[in-house]
């Protein structure tokens, strides 16, 4: 039995991913674990509405720190986002998903143009992907970060993110 066999049969993780994105003089790297809630809603034609939960840790790198080509800024944010996917019934092809998480970041963002005064930020996507009949599920989406105008300055970080995930 591998490490992900043993997690899946505490029923607590049922897949594992990894995420690349870029945005504006920004790269992100992100590792996540996630737990399906095994719910179906809307159910119709052999697809359903379901869902699940994905705790993430994220690696961010800025390549304009307070607005200085050359300078980097090197951030950790961790978060936990629920998520709801339309999916077929038996979870494998095509789906759309979307999501609205809590986020903290170790230091406030400061780069390129974007700003951010709080190290709490909501991160939400809009994604679209496949799952193979070997479980490997390939997505692409786009992510938003904010904080939701608490304070100001908040200009948002946007991310295009490819992600690949194995569920167990």
């Amino acid at each position: 039995m591998t490490a992900g066999q043993a997690f899946a049969a505490d029923g607590w993780v049922d897949s594992a991913s990894f995420e690349f994105g870029t945005g504006s003089k920004v790269r992100m790297g992100r590792v996540a674990v996630q737990s399906n809630w095994d719910k179906q809603w809307f159910s119709s034609n052999g697809r359903h509405l379901g869902g699940y939960w994905d705790l993430s840790a994220a690696y961010w790198r800025g390549s304009a720190y307070r607005n200085v080509d050359g300078q980097h800024q090197n951030i950790g944010v961790i978060g936990i986002t629920p998520v709801f996917r339309y999916q077929r019934d038996d979870k494998l092809g095509l789906y759309v998903e979307g999501g609205i998480g809590a986020n903290l970041m170790s230091e406030l963002y400061n780069n390129s143009d974007n700003r951010l005064s709080t190290a709490f930020q909501f991160g939400d996507h809009l994604g679209v992907g496949y799952v193979t009949p070997t479980k490997w599920d390939l997505g692409l989406k786009f992510q938003h970060y904010s904080n939701g105008s608490i304070k100001k300055p908040n200009s948002g970080v946007n991310f295009l993110v490819v992600q690949a995930r194995y569920q167990f």
